[in-house]
């Protein structure tokens, strides 16, 4: 889960992020781009160049490109806040994300400005009408890079008023967690087992096509393999087939092809250390050829689950239905 956070200034956005992170969650917010680029620069560390620096960033690279740097940071094996997004281009970047949410946290002014006053800083206007007048410049934008609270604030998922104790404010964002976490998208098992053959696939040494299969039972992989030259011989791309590396034309000189396909490989794997697929489920990059789909009966598989088609795939399909086998395609893309 993605957790995007933003809100105008003392509304709460720090205390959210720094309850999150107790439980878990990594913590990123787009500033730390901006103070990093100022670092380079040898400037001080303010609010107006933090300001400034944000707009001219937006300005030379495009108004994600505070998103853009944060999410090349991101891991998808684990669950993130990030903070100080203010501008409606940055929350768009986030949106590619299947589990992306933006949490608008708010209060009053009066509210904000005690706070303010209770930080005590230096820097801080020393009255309402100051804190008030300040704040205008990050709430809406004067140009199109600039900072823009109100219309980020407009696009996000969920709101939270902070008007009261950082008791309250920690229950409603943990009930609001709870709440996203029971509709965590996750990949279905056709997905999974497909991208476990993707990922199978990298392992392929052919250098004309990398086809990659899984063998499953009751949910549980029992058999991989990938294409490539046999046990113990030179890999394709080592020079060890010579119709790869002729670089034939597709569909010639098959007979000197050394390398076994994916299917076979996972079948013969299977067999190699005596487990038995009987009744189980392939799930293949591409749909089998001719000679995968008699090995495919004569093992006893029940199921073909493809991503992409095969050339000639005609008498495939045909011969595995005659023969009882189901067969279905399932496009997913390679991460």
């Amino acid at each position: 889960m993605i957790l995007g956070l933003t809100g105008r200034n003392a509304s709460g956005k720090g205390e959210a992020a720094e309850f999150l992170k107790s439980k878990g969650f990594f913590y990123y917010s787009l500033s730390d781009v901006i103070r990093e680029e100022i670092k380079g620069r040898g400037l001080e560390l303010t609010r107006e160049n933090l300001i400034a620096t944000g707009r001219e960033l937006r300005s030379r690279f495009g108004n994600g490109y505070l998103s853009e740097q944060i999410l090349e940071r991101i891991d998808s094996n684990k669950n993130y806040v990030v903070d100080s997004i203010r501008h409606p281009d940055e929350v768009e970047v986030f949106r590619r994300l299947p589990d992306f949410y933006l949490l608008a946290i708010t209060a009053t002014p009066e509210v904000r400005f005690a706070r303010i006053k209770k930080r005590g800083r230096e820097s801080d206007p020393t009255d309402l009408e100051e804190f008030i007048r300040l704040e205008q410049r990050e709430a809406v934008r004067k140009t199109d890079e600039g900072q823009d609270l109100d219309a980020t604030g407009v696009t996000a998922d969920f709101t939270l008023e902070n008007n009261d104790n950082l008791t309250n404010l920690q229950d409603r964002v943990g009930a609001l967690i709870r709440r996203l976490m029971a509709h965590l998208k996750r990949p279905s098992w056709d997905e999974y087992f497909m991208r476990i053959a993707q990922v199978a696939a990298l392992r392929s040494n052919c250098i004309k096509r990398k086809v990659a299969a899984v063998i499953v039972r009751d949910k549980r992989v029992i058999s991989t393999g990938y294409n490539g030259t046999p046990r113990g011989t030179k890999n394709c791309y080592e020079g060890g087939c010579p119709r790869c590396n002729s670089l034939a034309d597709s569909g010639t000189r098959l007979e000197e092809c050394l390398c076994s396909h994916g299917e076979e490989n996972a079948i013969i794997q299977a067999a190699y250390h005596g487990v038995s697929v009987k009744g189980s489920t392939l799930y293949t990059t591409f749909a089998p050829c001719l000679m995968c789909t008699k090995m495919i009966i004569n093992a006893g598989i029940r199921e073909v689950v493809y991503n992409m088609d095969y050339p000639l795939n005609d008498t495939s399909f045909a011969l595995l239905d005659e023969a009882g086998v189901t067969c279905r395609k399932l496009a997913v893309k390679s991460s």
